[in-house]
């Protein structure tokens, strides 16, 4: 019988993190401030493990390796992409990462291309993304001479926006907003700014990577020109936030289904889903399973087709061609 592979997430305690997993999500956490949930994650960092059926008590990655026809003999030697929520209560540092081949020559894995679902953001929040300068020499002159305010680019933003941000973008959340994060499973980056803050483990402030920065930055910044669209299907409505071929790692859907039912065929190798709000079920070859918020699972090669029913809010990703 095919079935949902459904996960224990991974908790990463960060300098910037608030304690919203917990309130928002529910989540069983010890320490009051977080900051990162890895929920759908096979990187070495903090893999998750899967907490139903045949495959419970084994980490993602160790199925990857051992089941691959899981995934439909998807090839690669990791699985590539993580899934993740982020609880920003302050700036997070401000970074970029490599593409691929640099990330392979110099870290030994795969570059991060990320994008961001707003789950939520306090009035008046805003991201750090992109940056000003015109050429690789002004780039360079700016960041030696930390010239921060005429680098860095602020954009407004509220609950529900999506953003894209390839590798060699200049980015940061801002403190205030929570978001869904489906990346590359990478976990390399390039610390550019971080406010002089101290880390109170070692009593240093944190590890800058200038020289690599400027290496791996896109100049000039150009937005990338997405084709948000939103279907009815079924009682859901479906929007595509991002899909091949602007990105040719992942493709990333919300579902909201307000009350009612949605069927769906798969269409890439595997799924990736996120619960983040609501509650219902999802039935899978004639077995149905309770959904509520918080809730992240894999529905696996062998899953051809499913159905939601309830009220739910779901973020769903696919593998891309990469």
């Amino acid at each position: 019988m095919s079935e949902p592979l459904f996960l224990n997430p991974v908790f990463h305690e960060k300098i910037w993190g608030g304690d919203h997993l917990r309130t928002e999500f529910g989540y069983d956490i010890p320490s009051d401030h977080t900051g990162e949930c890895w929920a759908i994650s096979a990187h070495p960092h903090g893999p998750a493990t899967i907490a139903n059926g045949k495959f419970k008590g084994i980490t993602l990655d160790k199925l990857w390796e051992s089941h691959r026809e899981q995934f439909g003999n998807a090839k690669g030697e990791v699985f590539p992409l993580l899934t993740k929520i982020l609880d920003a209560n302050d700036d997070l540092s401000v970074q970029v990462h490599p593409d691929d081949a640099y990330a392979a020559e110099h870290e030994h894995e795969l570059g991060k291309t990320e994008c961001w679902y707003i789950i939520s953001a306090e009035p008046g929040a805003e991201l750090y993304y992109g940056h000003n300068a015109k050429t690789h020499e002004e780039l360079a002159d700016w960041i030696n001479n930390g010239q921060w305010d005429k680098l860095f680019r602020k954009v407004p933003v509220k609950a529900g926006e999506f953003y894209y941000v390839p590798s060699g973008t200049i980015h940061a959340l801002g403190k205030g907003i929570m978001v869904l994060e489906t990346q590359q499973s990478s976990d390399t980056t390039y610390r550019l700014y971080d406010f002089d803050r101290v880390d109170k483990t070692t009593g240093e402030k944190r590890e800058l990577h200038l020289q690599q920065s400027i290496d791996v930055t896109n100049v000039p910044h150009e937005d990338p020109k997405l084709n948000i669209t939103t279907d009815k299907v079924g009682d859901a409505e479906v929007t595509t936030f991002v899909k091949a071929p602007i990105s040719k790692y992942f493709s990333v859907r919300k579902v909201s289904l307000k009350d009612g039912e949605v069927s769906f065929k798969r269409e890439g190798l595997y799924t990736l889903v996120s619960v983040l709000d609501g509650e219902g079920n999802i039935t899978v070859d004639g077995k149905t399973y309770t959904l509520v918020k918080g809730q992240h699972f894999v529905l696996p090669n062998p899953v051809k087709e499913w159905s939601y029913s309830g009220k739910l809010e779901l973020i769903v990703s696919e593998p891309g061609e990469a």
